[in-house]
């Protein structure tokens, strides 16, 4: 079992990463808008799968060859980068849409696609695996079951960010909500998040 005071260390730090604003935080807050809060944490919930993944990855040594291979790390860097640009390109065309129906499609997503969306914006992001693996081994007794850390490493950092993305992204998207009642609004918030997506991938690639 990891230590109260490294756990401590370690929530402390989860945290801190979870508020940092990236292509997640982007991604909940637009599902927010577009579906509500409560279907929001669809999103979330592939995000955290994610995370979940290149938690596994580390764990099983497999991040260091990600990491020590510049084609292995492009390859994913660029797909991850066009998806994002993707997404974002699709959401600044989106047309504003004032219909009953239009408005039920998008409230209505099916929970599967928000998920699966949320899954892609963080698994193709091989600086998350970088970063796991410069972070994790620091909480991590060599002397002790590795398995039963890595459990409860992967189980603080996924609780935080569910709670990070959930209750403060998503609330926050809640103040931008007035503006979808109009096209004007619409077309803004449409543009701005799109930027913003556009903005994520551009720096995942050249950064």
């Amino acid at each position: 079992m990891v230590p109260f005071s490294l756990w401590a260390t370690l929530l402390g730090a989860s945290m801190l990463i979870s508020f940092t604003p990236g292509a997640g935080a982007i991604n909940t807050m637009s599902n927010a808008l577009s579906a509500g809060f409560r279907r929001a944490v669809y999103g979330v919930l592939g995000q955290q799968a994610a995370l979940i993944v290149h938690l596994a990855i580390v764990a099983a040594g497999l991040g260091v060859l990600v990491a020590s291979s510049p084609l292995a790390f492009n390859v994913i860097r660029y797909l991850g980068a066009a998806y994002l640009a993707y997404l974002g390109i699709r959401q600044f065309l989106r047309r504003p849409d004032l219909s009953a129906e239009a408005v039920t499609a998008v409230a209505n997503e099916p929970a599967w696609s928000m998920v699966r969306r949320g899954l892609w914006v963080n698994l193709l992001n091989p600086k998350a695996i970088v970063f796991f693996l410069a972070f994790i081994p620091g909480f991590v007794r060599p002397d002790q079951p590795l398995w039963s850390q890595y459990a409860v490493i992967g189980a603080t950092i996924v609780a935080v960010d569910i709670l990070v993305m959930w209750f403060f992204f998503a609330l926050a998207a809640k103040g931008f909500q007035r503006f979808t009642r109009s096209e004007r609004g619409q077309r803004v918030v449409n543009r701005v998040f799109g930027v913003l997506f556009v903005g994520v991938g551009v720096l995942l690639a050249l950064v």
